[in-house]
């Protein structure tokens, strides 16, 4: 299967009602066994980060902690076609929907598949700098300046007891800055996700060690502004 491309998760197509009544039912079967998510291809070199993040955590962050949390996804929603064939935003804002018993799974590793997804594209080799256009102005409305809003944000993702992110969400059309623990997606409480710097240890701590102010600090030199505009430009389309 090949890998998603840009903000969209690729998923197998079932077989229309048609073609399956003519079907085996090991057709059917190797349609299930498709379905599902999959792990998004990296958009850059693994050292291209460097010398704000080393290749060795972009590798075990991306080619292991994403994939098992797509993997264990996968496992959760085994027997619930219908879940599979959800995009991941609209699985995680529809939460109430998915069984109770492995809705907290779901939440844990739905929200680490969505969080990761959206990181690796935030980001980019010769990133850094600061925003332009309607976000600039924005987050200038909201929080002062850029430089109000770069601290604001810094110290909610370096204060974020335990593990979890600092996020820039839009929620009823206002930017806002919050921390979440663990991989809970700002989606589930109706937020659109801007931005977020994953502070769990695993996102630094082979290179910064116990100093996560000193990768906080080095992860807005990586910030892909391109990106997170565009983000936000359709966050507020949809808002």
């Amino acid at each position: 299967m090949p890998p998603m491309t840009r903000r969209h998760f690729l998923r197998a197509a079932g077989a229309s009602a048609a073609a399956f009544s003519l079907a085996p039912l090991t057709a059917r079967a190797a349609d299930d066994k498709a379905a599902g998510f999959t792990l998004p291809k990296l958009p850059y070199a693994y050292d291209a980060l460097e010398p704000n993040i080393s290749a060795e955590i972009m590798k075990l962050h991306h080619d292991a902690h994403h994939q098992a949390y797509v993997t264990n996804l996968n496992k959760a929603l085994e027997g619930h076609p219908d879940l599979l064939k959800k995009p991941i935003g609209s699985l995680l804002r529809d939460i109430d929907t998915v069984p109770e018993n492995i809705r907290q799974t779901v939440i844990n590793n739905g929200g680490g598949h969505a969080n990761h997804s959206m990181f690796w594209e935030i980001m980019a080799p010769r990133g850094g700098g600061s925003p332009s256009g309607e976000l600039a102005k924005d987050l200038d409305a909201a929080f002062g300046s850029f430089d109000k809003f770069k601290d604001k944000l810094s110290t909610t993702a370096i204060t974020r007891f335990g593990s979890g992110w600092g996020w820039l969400v839009l929620n009823k059309g206002k930017l806002e800055v919050l921390s979440l623990p663990n991989q809970d997606s700002p989606l589930l409480k109706g937020q659109m996700p801007i931005m977020g710097i994953d502070v769990w240890e695993h996102a630094y701590y082979l290179q910064y060690k116990q100093k996560r102010p000193d990768y906080v600090k080095a992860w807005w030199n990586t910030a892909n502004w391109k990106d997170i505009g565009e983000r936000y430009a359709a966050a507020k389309k949809e808002a």
